[in-house]
């Protein structure tokens, strides 16, 4: 009986996620991922450096007590890194468990975008960034680049 509770419980909270996406910004372009990922949002912490690692991973943190790994969306998008900021945050996200930190610019808001606002992206020329772009969206006469949450963070890329 309590499973059962639990179970409904839960595709309730995940039916209440359903269209949300966190929209965050990076060098002035619109981005979001899907909220179900998101664990919370924290301001920049001391960043250790990890050497041997891919560019866009920029160290690890200690979020009370709990250490993990960073990157820098900005450097992910292929955009030239920029020194942080005082609006520069920490998005953590949890991928089957695994938790990482996307640095951010700043965090805009949690936005609802139906499956029906979101057209694939152009065929122009295939792009690295394009692997990990699901879609774009047209919000508040803003374009924004919908990431696919799992590819962006590739935990299976990453090496503690």
């Amino acid at each position: 009986m309590q499973d059962r509770v639990i179970n409904e419980s839960l595709e309730e909270l995940e039916e209440g996620m359903k269209d949300r996406y966190l929209i965050f910004t990076v060098d002035n372009q619109y981005y979001g991922i899907e909220i179900k990922y998101v664990i919370e949002i924290v301001g920049l912490l001391p960043i250790t450096y990890l050497p041997h690692q891919r560019d866009y991973i920029r160290g690890i943190v200690n979020l009370r007590g709990k250490i993990i790994p960073v990157i820098d969306a900005r450097i992910r998008l292929g955009k030239v890194y920029k020194e942080y900021q005082e609006r520069t945050c920490i998005i953590v996200v949890s991928i089957n468990g695994f938790q990482v930190g996307i640095i951010v610019d700043y965090v805009n808001e949690v936005a609802i975008i139906k499956e029906e606002e979101i057209t694939s992206l152009p065929e122009v020329e295939r792009q690295d960034d394009k692997r990990f772009v699901k879609g774009v969206a047209n919000s508040s006469g803003r374009l924004i680049l919908l990431l696919d949450c799992e590819k962006f963070v590739s935990p299976e890329k990453i090496e503690l």
